[in-house]
């Protein structure tokens, strides 16, 4: 292996070798805990780490860092204290994330580090996320990101590389190719015959360079960076390198061909840079013990300490609690009493850009949110008002741009994602659930997002543009859903929702847009979420319902004057307000859940177990739903109005006042 130590000193040379071989002596040490049952698995990443280490330090300090499993030497490059570290390997609560998740699934804003999840992908178009906000408050800062070559086989792969090329983001994408994912070779992966052909293909320049030679990836990155830094784009390297353990330690290697582990174990990253320098002079055998002795010794110290700290103990209330960040909403009045005739679209519209106007740090991202307004409209003439940075157009991609907003999260912005329509937010799921849901309960880091989902059916529109799908997300702890019924909660809520640090997803029934008005505030407000409403008070039955199914209760209610019905629209569904449901359960004994999601797996369901579980002795009836049919949304409009439930809420409505 050639090294060219170029114009670097003595000093750096050390500072180096120092840092190759901490995370080579912590893995050697984890292994034998590993063996004795004191660690419960391991994703080695033995002969990898000139990758990890040359690339970290060749950074600044407060230029984020996105790791995998192998990039141990990311963590100690930055210095983490490995008491910490170690405690985070044996579940601890002295760990990053207090026991609750394991190895590397962390991240620690201190060190400028954004930990993985298991999904692989994902953390690229956080990357992307970071980098945008660091362009947007023009600091002349890069953003690493890895990837293995296995992993790079994800559609996220693409999503944000293209998206990073569009937009122009000062992202390293470092692809760490080692041959294998898990046990399938490259040839089994790809066709292409190495990563640095997609560069071109993106618009973005692609380097290759030997993973295992510290002086290389050190000195590239480095280059790569401070040229990044003046004239933001983002670059592609590939690190050439190999495995020589197995995807993690249970896994084994026998499915790894003999030769390439002699091969590949002549081009070892520490044992060569150790030998480079002893042929250099720069150390001596003795210096090569000192050092070694006194990581050994920081090693054994962090795990006394790790060690010492017993197992965490479960508090069902801590854990409940750290799902969201701590946030207790102040309900904001209007400042005046102006108020003007709107239209739900309108409504949505105003909300929009005066949140726009009372957060600087707001940015919108959507397709074709920008010149042409959406395909609403809800956002027209908004370039106009507040520029192209914060008012973005996307590519096709809502799995990337959802990650984007959790990287400006952790830059401190907020951002508002339009899906296009609320059925195309399935090719974000991922994001949703397992990135920006979870992200506050795992290590503290809180997704400052609210996903706008136009929703609803009744427009004839089909299976792929109606549907009712916000009990996808229900299930989901993290999440924050709201579903306004009028003009007036739908400015309230999205102020609201936008307010909220939490990731909120803001449902927006599309018949609605154009259909009702309302006079509401012409300032500033918003309207508490998880508080429902009681739009009609009744004495003979409630109706729990939101969205449009308010305005289905409604219309039912005129056409039966001789029944008193009390409408309850729920307005927030997670959290949902258990003390109104209470309320109008014990005021009328009889109740329907309607919604217009389909029956079954429906909100309706879990609103439904509740009252039986809590409020039994206050029913004179079983409790109903009036729900869409257990089928997809059809086209043809007599087809979809037999799907919808309105013209089966009357049915029920008097077989449960008969019981």
């Amino acid at each position: 292996m050639n090294y060219n130590r170029k114009d670097y000193s003595d000093d750096e040379l050390i500072s180096l070798y120092r840092a190759i071989l901490k995370p080579r002596m912590i893995e050697e040490r984890m292994l034998v805990l590993l063996r004795q049952g004191k660690v419960s698995k391991w994703f080695s990443g033995i002969g990898q780490e000139a990758i990890s280490v040359g690339s970290a330090m060749a950074l600044e300090q407060d230029e984020y860092i996105l790791p995998l499993h192998r990039n141990l030497g990311v963590f100690t490059s930055r210095n983490v204290p490995l008491d910490r570290l170690f405690a985070q390997f044996q579940g601890k609560k002295t760990g990053f994330t207090k026991g609750r998740d394991r190895s590397f699934h962390f991240g620690s804003n201190e060190h400028h580090i954004v930990g993985m999840i298991s999904h692989l992908g994902p953390q690229l178009a956080v990357a992307d996320g970071i980098a945008l906000a660091d362009l947007l408050d023009k600091k002349e800062k890069v953003t690493l990101v890895y990837s293995g070559d296995g992993g790079a086989s994800e559609g996220d792969f693409h999503e944000a590389l293209n998206v990073a090329a569009v937009w122009g983001l000062p992202v390293i994408f470092m692809i760490e190719n080692n041959g294998y994912g898990l046990s399938t070779p490259s040839n089994e992966q790809f066709k292409f015959k190495q990563f640095i052909d997609k560069g071109p293909a993106y618009g973005m320049d692609a380097l290759q360079i030997d993973g295992n030679n510290l002086l290389e990836v050190y000195h590239t990155v480095r280059q790569t960076a401070a040229s990044m830094r003046k004239n933001p784009r983002p670059v592609l390297i590939e690190a050439m390198t190999f495995r020589m353990r197995g995807h993690e330690e249970a896994s084994g290697t026998k499915y790894v061909p003999q030769e390439l582990f002699e091969k590949w174990a002549k081009k070892d990253p520490v044992e060569n840079y150790e030998k480079f320098l002893l042929d250099e002079l720069v150390l001596t055998p003795k210096a090569v013990e000192t050092i070694r002795d006194e990581i050994k010794a920081e090693i054994e110290a962090g795990l006394q300490t790790a060690f010492a700290t017993p197992m965490p103990v479960a508090d069902k209330q801590e854990e409940i609690a750290d799902m969201y960040k701590p946030y207790v909403q102040q309900p904001v009045a209007p400042a005046s009493g102006a108020k003007t005739e709107k239209r739900f679209v309108d409504a949505i519209s105003d909300g929009l850009r005066q949140s726009m106007e009372r957060y600087p740090e707001l940015v919108l991202m959507g397709q074709d949110i920008a010149e042409y307004g959406g395909v609403f409209k809800v956002t027209e003439g908004f370039v106009e008002k507040f520029g192209k940075e914060r008012v973005r157009n996307t590519p096709l991609c809502e799995s990337a741009i959802l990650g984007i907003g959790l990287g400006m999260s952790v830059k401190g912005k907020k951002s508002m994602v339009e899906m296009q329509f609320a059925d195309f937010v399935s090719v974000g799921f991922n994001q949703i659930v397992n990135n920006l849901a979870k992200s506050h309960y795992r290590w503290g880091q809180h997704a400052d997002v609210v996903v706008r989902m136009p929703t609803g059916a009744g427009t004839a529109a089909g299976p792929f543009h109606s549907q009712s799908n916000e009990a996808w997300f229900f299930h989901t702890p993290g999440l924050k859903i709201v579903y306004p019924s009028s003009p007036y909660d739908a400015k309230g809520l999205l102020n609201a929702a936008i307010e909220d640090p939490n990731p909120v997803m803001y449902f927006e029934h599309k018949l609605l847009y154009r259909s009702i008005s309302q006079e509401i505030p012409d300032d500033y407000y918003t309207v508490e979420i998880g508080k429902a409403k009681t739009v009609a008070e009744g004495e003979d039955l409630s109706i729990i319902t939101y969205g449009m199914g308010v305005h289905w209760a409604k219309q039912l209610q005129q056409e039966m004057p001789g029944t008193s019905i009390e409408i309850l629209d729920l307005r927030s569904l997670l959290p949902w307000d258990k003390e109104a449901v209470r309320n109008t359960v014990a005021k009328t004994g009889r109740v329907i859940i309607l919604h217009e999601d389909t029956l079954t797996g429906g909100i309706g369901g879990e609103i439904a177990a509740w009252i039986a579980e809590n409020c039994f002795e206050h029913l004179d009836g079983p409790v109903a739903r009036v729900a869409s049919l257990d089928t997809a949304i059809p086209f043809a409009p007599p087809l979809e109005a037999e799907f919808l439930p309105k013209q089966r809420l009357r049915e029920k409505v008097e077989a449960i006042l008969a019981y």
